[in-house]
């Protein structure tokens, strides 16, 4: 299992094994050195963290994060690449990963800079949603919103209050979010439907071959078992 708020990697971390989860949500957060954080990517079941190894990097660019428990398979970078190199599928499939994490960075980048920070919320929301199992009751803090956004929690705040008036959020107990699908979707930027889209095309014959071609190759181990 990995467990809601465990940190898989951090940035400048020597990568020692790859993750594929089979659920839940990890997010990707670039940490600036004034001590600012701010989510790059949100991974679930399409896609791995530590990929950049078999692209030649060793250390992790970013810290990856938890934010909803699931299962993941792990290999280490050494017989995923020698598993690679005996599979042509494999190879294929890490050129689909990184089209598709090199995607969603590039409309991240673009919405961060165009869009309001409550259309932003919106959107990690609903990415968050899409691997929350079919759960409306999110497990995420004003202190996990702040990492997401990049803002202040004071900015956090307001926006939850803003969004709670809308009724595209039920509740924000302590420590958890209850979502409005429909309403959260009506405050989202064209940019969640246009980037799930665009994920969607790109993985959507892939993602089920690359587990096969590891295990042909050289099977991963249940995360904790290698």
């Amino acid at each position: 299992m990995i467990e809601r708020d465990s940190v898989l990697v951090r940035s400048g971390d020597r990568i020692e094994h790859l993750l594929f989860p089979l659920s839940g949500a990890i997010a990707t957060i670039m940490e600036l050195p004034n001590g600012q954080t701010v989510a790059t990517a949100i991974l679930g079941h399409e896609g791995a963290v530590g990929l950049t190894s078999a692209l030649g990097a060793s250390r992790s660019p970013t810290t990856a994060v938890v934010r909803i428990s699931g299962a993941a398979l792990q290999i280490s970078p050494a017989h995923f690449l020698a598993a690679q190199h005996r599979s042509p599928a494999i190879t294929s499939m890490v050129q689909v990963f990184t089209r598709s994490l090199l995607m969603q960075l590039q409309h991240v980048a673009a919405c961060n800079a165009l869009h309001s920070v409550e259309a932003r919320l919106a959107r990690w929301l609903l990415h968050i949603h899409d691997r929350a199992n079919g759960s409306d009751l999110l497990p995420l803090t004003q202190e996990t919103l702040s990492e997401l956004l990049g803002v202040r929690r004071t900015t956090v705040t307001h926006v939850v209050s803003t969004m709670r008036a809308s009724r595209a959020l039920k509740s924000n107990r302590r420590g958890q979010l209850e979502i409005d699908r429909p309403r959260l979707e009506a405050v989202a930027c064209e940019c969640y439907k246009v980037m799930s889209r665009r994920i969607d095309r790109i993985v959507s014959h892939g993602a089920v071959g690359l587990v096969h071609g590891l295990r042909r190759g050289a099977p991963p181990a249940r995360l904790g078992a290698e």
